[in-house]
């Protein structure tokens, strides 16, 4: 995978389909009264962040596996609540609604259609995928995800950014350093320490105990980051409260392995692929037979449209 130049958007494609399943009614069907809401509405969410941002380059970033072996062999809790059939020989299923499986291929080869890169990569979760990317990228990079995970990647200097959506995709959060300080107080890389501290409940992270949000970010404040806050744990002279000192002491193998399942790769084997924003479809004739099929009709034709312009 070669570099690419020119302002690159990553899709964390599941995080968006997901919203739209639940953004747009059941009551959206193809013509045989299959649900096609998460398909339709992605469609829409795409629109409108090519006609908003009008990114030169754009790669659907997908879930090849969703709770990859290796970070479960360093947290076995990791996403453990959201399996909802394990599989020895391949990776567990994960727990989805029932109108929104069936929907999933369907929004596949729609992408593929259209000539809009897709990329998921064995053994790796979307957020590698962005995160490789990202580190290979030598223009800006516009990451849209509902993933806070993904604000450790957030760089002024490099001019990555995270659009965050908090309603459809018409309202977005713009995070950038400056945010993550108001917010968080830290930058980019400071984000992953404070959610290692912190925990996850939604990734089934426990973090340290007795200490959240505001707590991880003042002792990152005071000690610089995750290393410097353990290097305090055995400083007498270091400003933290007994409490702090013993739970912190007591977590030590779980902030041995943490960093390692919070931390979004950097080097996945990315496949070739064609970033450019398509102009014209890569197969018109497959792509009207999947808008006949699925009733795509003003969503797919407004974001045909978009790219055209």
């Amino acid at each position: 995978m070669r570099s690419v130049t020119g302002r690159l958007m990553l899709l964390d494609t599941a995080s968006l389909y997901f919203r739209a399943y639940f953004g747009v009614p059941e009551s959206v069907k193809a013509p045989d009264g299959t649900p096609v809401n998460a398909v339709r509405g992605l469609l829409e969410f795409i629109d409108r962040l090519v006609k908003d941002h009008r990114p030169d380059l754009l790669v659907a970033c997908m879930d090849a596996d969703w709770r990859p072996q290796w970070r479960v062999d360093l947290i076995p809790s990791y996403k453990a609540h959201r399996v909802a059939e394990e599989h020895e020989s391949g990776p567990d299923e994960e727990e989805v609604p029932d109108t929104l499986s069936p929907q999933v291929p369907v929004i596949e080869a729609v992408l593929d259609a259209l000539g809009i890169a897709r990329v998921g990569v064995a053994g790796y979760e979307a957020d590698d995928v962005i995160g490789t990317f990202t580190a290979r990228a030598t223009g800006p990079v516009d990451i849209v995800t509902g993933d806070r995970d993904l604000y450790q990647l957030v760089d002024d200097e490099r001019g990555v950014r995270v659009l965050y959506p908090l309603k459809g995709v018409g309202t977005l959060q713009l995070t950038d350093e400056a945010w993550l300080r108001e917010k968080y107080g830290v930058d980019g890389r400071g984000y992953a320490d404070l959610a290692t501290l912190r925990g996850d409940p939604s990734d089934g992270l426990p973090g340290v105990p007795g200490i959240g949000e505001k707590t991880a970010a003042k002792l990152l404040a005071e000690f610089g980051d995750l290393a410097g806050i353990m290097a305090a744990v055995d400083d007498p002279k270091a400003k933290l409260t007994p409490s702090q000192r013993k739970r912190l002491d007591e977590s030590r193998p779980y902030v041995a392995v943490a960093p390692k399942v919070v931390l979004v790769a950097g080097d996945v084997p990315l496949p070739q692929v064609e970033t450019a924003v398509p102009r014209t479809p890569r197969d018109p004739v497959a792509l009207e037979t999947l808008a006949d099929r699925w009733g795509l009709g003003g969503s797919l034709q407004r974001l045909l449209g978009t790219l055209s312009a």
